[in-house]
């Protein structure tokens, strides 16, 4: 005990003066070994936070064989044939593909092509498998990755939700390890292409050196709806096949070899909202056949959803100027101001949705044609492909060779719920034509004239805004 307590004393001699304060001459090299150890924290957490980085080595987007065409009239004849359709339900129809700003190109499920038709459950899994398979095969043959490098499988398809998982269906396909993390998204809609971007970006912040593949899809088979409720025939109307897969790493020596790098993602849902969790709502009509049904709400809905977005994206993005002059304008409670968002991007990437949903986000993003362009060409060439439309949007302005080293891209979708999610990425490298492109054999053809297409049926018409949102 007599030892502890001299060197006790000892101790405090070394610390404190006669005079009870702290020695500087004493305590400076604690000083310096304190700095030393934050600076060496600091570099780590550095080093840890620069390795997490997330890149987008690359991404397709499945084109179905021709004989999976279905023009305008097809739709309407076999509608006829097999449906349970009044006439004044096809001329309905008939109207809405008239103003839906699709082309004759589209492309229909080979099972609902047949005669007659096939919507079993069979039928659907191979409609999935014919995409999210044509998709990675192609994404693999770009990138050159080896399947068993890849750690985390995403894949979001709304509707068709099937046992074993499609997330399955790709492990068993490609032969993926044990212990690869997978995640099924389903009943989402058409945002949850980006929001499993936003969930690949958290998995890759926290598992090192791993690739992330994310498919985004859906199936049309048994989605088709054959009764007389004109809400729900938008999915007959517009949706159409396709999907997209897309790998993403956080290695950083995958910089060099990536097309971009994930710089934001943000996700908000008004869910809590009544009329926005019921404006896109799948249920049966009064004879018990299912279909989805979107109600003129949904103007209201996607607009407020938005705007909630934008609000979090802009503080993330805009240029302080900018800032101010929004901030200016809530505070003063005049006109509200609409940031211009080109002052940070170089390319927007509209969800397709439908032709007066572009229609409206055009008018109240004040954006211009080209802005446009991408996602209305997207609606006329490929249709409505739910949450894959964003990636051949993206494909369409890689085909017209405008992505250039540098360029901030934003891609944004909203979907069912009402969700919408917004993704920035930066372009690591100028982007050439490319032969697994969807659009390069076709796309000197494009833009196509739009300009004289009609005004979308009653009940999809904008809503009030004013009155629902407080603009």
């Amino acid at each position: 005990m007599s030892h502890i307590s001299m060197a006790s004393e000892d101790l405090s001699e070394i610390f404190i003066n006669n005079d009870n304060t702290i020695s500087n001459t004493s305590i400076a090299p604690f000083l310096y070994l304190t700095l030393i150890i934050s600076l060496t924290i600091f570099l780590f957490i550095s080093k840890h936070i620069s390795s997490h980085k997330v890149f987008l080595l690359d991404f397709t987007c499945y084109k179905p064989p021709t004989t999976q065409k279905c023009t305008k009239e097809t739709m309407i004849e076999r509608s006829r044939l097999y449906g349970n359709f009044s006439e004044t339900t096809l001329g309905f129809m008939h109207k809405m593909l008239e103003r839906s700003g699709l082309g004759q190109s589209t492309y229909f499920p080979e099972s609902l092509l047949r005669e007659p038709p096939c919507m079993g459950l069979e039928d659907a899994r191979r409609e999935a498998e014919m995409v999210m398979f044509g998709a990675v095969d192609d994404l693999l043959a770009k990138t050159g990755v080896k399947c068993e490098e890849i750690g985390i499988v995403i894949v979001s398809c709304c509707i068709f939700n099937v046992t074993p998982s499609l997330c399955d269906m790709l492990v068993n396909k490609y032969k993926l390890g044990e212990n690869v993390r997978s995640y099924a998204l389903s009943g989402m809609g058409c945002s949850a292409g980006l929001i499993a971007i936003g969930l690949a970006k958290h998995l890759l912040q926290v598992h090192k050196n791993s690739y992330a593949l994310v498919v985004s899809t859906e199936s049309i088979t048994q989605n088709w709806y054959k009764g007389d409720d004109p809400s729900k025939l938008i999915v007959n109307c517009l949706f159409r096949v396709g999907g997209a897969a897309m790998l993403l790493s956080n290695r950083p020596s995958d910089r060099i070899i990536s097309k971009y790098q994930l710089i934001h993602t943000v996700h908000n849902n008004t869910a809590s909202f009544g009329p926005s969790y019921e404006c896109i709502f799948r249920e049966e009509d009064h004879l018990g056949r299912a279909g989805v049904t979107i109600t003129k709400n949904l103007m209201a809905a996607a607009i407020k959803t938005i705007e909630a977005n934008l609000a979090t994206l802009g503080r993330l993005i805009l240029p302080v100027s900018e800032q101010i002059l929004y901030f200016y304008h809530h505070v003063a409670k005049i006109k509200p101001y609409v940031p211009d968002f080109k002052k940070a991007i170089d390319h927007v990437i509209i969800h397709v949705g439908g032709k007066p949903v572009l229609d409206e986000v055009e008018s109240s993003l004040r954006l211009n044609e080209v802005d446009m362009e991408a996602s209305r060409m997207t609606l006329y060439r490929f249709g409505n492909t739910s949450s894959s439309t964003v990636w051949y949007e993206l494909a369409y302005v890689e085909a017209k060779e405008r992505i250039k080293k540098g360029d901030r891209v934003w891609q944004i979708a909203f979907g069912s719920g009402f969700k919408c999610s917004s993704v920035i990425w930066k372009a690591l490298r100028t982007v050439d034509v490319e032969e697994k492109n969807p659009w390069s054999e076709e796309i000197d053809g494009f833009p196509v004239d739009l300009k004289n297409i009609g005004s979308f049926p009653y009940y999809f018409e904008p809503s009030k805004k004013a009155d629902v949102i407080g603009i």
